[in-house]
């Protein structure tokens, strides 16, 4: 993925798209990442440490920290620093440890 198109400046009317953050609908810059979005929509922090429940937020901007994780459409462990922000999005912060391994939640096994 090339990051010409996420790091640019956020400039007034920039095309704008609607995503939903914790059941909250909000207007976002289009065509920027979803942690550029949710930084410039007001969202202080997008996630919370499963050791101490520290809070996190987006850092480096490039992947490398994990400190923007969020849930994605019911997906956790997202890094949202990576992921382009699109319409119609359903994002959640990311709340501790998210479970990893298929067939866990509402499985029958």
């Amino acid at each position: 993925m090339s990051a010409d198109s996420l790091f640019r400046p956020l400039t007034p009317g920039d095309d704008t798209v609607q995503i939903e953050f914790e059941g909250l609908p909000l207007t976002v810059p289009g065509a920027v990442s979803l942690a550029a979005a949710l930084l410039s929509s007001g969202i202080r922090h997008t996630r919370e440490s499963a050791i101490n429940g520290r809070l996190g937020a987006p850092y480096c901007m490039m992947g490398v920290c994990f400190e923007c994780l969020v849930e994605v459409d019911g997906q956790a462990n997202v890094q949202a620093c990576l992921v382009p922000v699109r319409p119609g999005m359903r994002v959640r912060r990311q709340r501790g440890a998210a479970c990893l391994a298929q067939g866990e939640e509402g499985s029958d096994e």
